[in-house]
């Protein structure tokens, strides 16, 4: 685009690129810089919920993502490696109007980044931000380059270690635990290509989902996974591991003046429950809004951007935080729970489907007022 950009967006994840193709698609001239040299390879989210692709339909890239993706039909549940329930889900109950699909983050981001190509925006690579000020009618953006750009906005989704959060001064409250979690993507004989796998071992959860193909994910904590893997099971390559700690935390404010926080800069949470990248795809929808209204005189509007968004992914973190605490509870009092109460939830569909819709981004509405 040739018109001086009326937003800066820090950060070309799938929050950054989602909320550039829609202020684009709404006629807001956008810069998009990233201090990444390459986008990621590495997906760190997998599940695209019936939300995302609601949000995304009318850009073209919800029609790309199903093309590719790989529905999840059903979710297993094990206890001590006996099963305990599966869990169909019944889309149409939910009032979901695409199904939950899985494409691993990178190929998000990819398909994200072509539709944003052909509105004539680019990405910026290997250029971050190092600081920021304001005033009551510009942000002053210092980049990596020693370059100082000055905006009407700018919206931060740079990450769990934002600088932009740091740069004004926010708290980022919350908590973490201490064990190592393990993540491996790994080649796998046995499970099947569109569901999932949970079994809640004494020694500590063992989820697997669906990757690509026949490659799956498996996270967890305790003993190395590929020494315990279902019965019937067989690993193969290796593709990628990781080990990583879970936190749980929400920014004290989204908006501050001209700035406004998204994705990971202002939440972040476990993966159990498959909302981060979704969520952070909801906050970019509902700036678009907010920044349009904002930059065509309505000067509240990034206000109601923190206003909106923010006690919904507070919510979303706390109940994603509750869901955790109970997958990683190994007591055998939480044991003998799950065998008592996972087989009745299962078969009670009511309650069964406000369960699942925290999982399916369907748990709120979108509000832009």
């Amino acid at each position: 685009m040739n018109a001086a950009p009326q937003v800066l967006i820090v950060g070309a994840g799938p929050t950054g690129l989602a909320a550039a193709l829609f202020l684009t698609r709404r006629g807001v001239p956008v810069r998009v810089i990233d201090a990444g040299a390459e986008p990621t390879r590495t997906s760190k989210a997998l599940g695209v919920n019936p939300r995302t692709l609601n949000l995304l339909e009318d850009t073209g890239v919800t029609a790309a993502i199903e093309a590719e993706a790989q529905a999840m039909r059903a979710l297993r549940l094990h206890r001590r490696g006996k099963p305990l329930a599966t869990l169909g889900i019944d889309w149409a109950a939910m009032g979901a109007e695409h199904r939950m699909v899985i494409l691993p983050q990178a190929r998000t981001e990819a398909l994200l980044t072509v539709a944003l190509a052909a509105l004539g925006v680019s990405v910026e690579r290997g250029l971050g931000l190092t600081a920021l000020s304001q005033t009551a009618d510009a942000v002053s953006a210092t980049l990596s380059d020693g370059s100082t750009r000055t905006v009407p906005v700018l919206f931060a989704a740079d990450g769990a270690h934002s600088v932009a959060r740091k740069a004004l001064n926010l708290e980022f409250p919350g908590d973490g635990w201490n064990e190592p979690w393990q993540l491996l993507d790994v080649d796998l004989t046995g499970p099947a290509a569109d569901e999932g796998w949970i079994d809640l071992r004494p020694e500590g959860p063992f989820v697997c989902l669906p990757f690509s193909g026949k490659t799956f994910r498996l996270i967890g904590f305790g003993p190395p996974m590929l020494d315990s893997l279902p019965a019937g099971w067989t690993a193969g390559t290796v593709h990628w591991r990781s080990d990583f700690r879970i936190s749980h935390r929400m920014v004290e404010r989204m908006s501050v003046g001209r700035v406004c926080l998204a994705g990971d800069a202002a939440h972040i949470h476990s993966p159990i429950g498959a909302r981060g990248m979704n969520l952070g795809i909801e906050d970019a929808f509902v700036f678009a809004a907010c920044a349009t209204d904002f930059l065509s005189g309505q000067p509240g509007r990034l206000d109601d951007y923190g206003r909106l968004r923010h006690p919904v992914d507070a919510a979303v973190v706390r109940n994603v935080r509750a869901l955790t605490s109970a997958v990683r509870n190994t007591s055998p009092a939480a044991d003998l729970m799950r065998r008592l109460v996972i087989p009745v939830v299962a078969r009670t569909p009511f309650v069964l489907n406000r369960i699942l819709k925290v999982g399916m981004g369907l748990d709120h509405p979108v509000t832009l007022r």
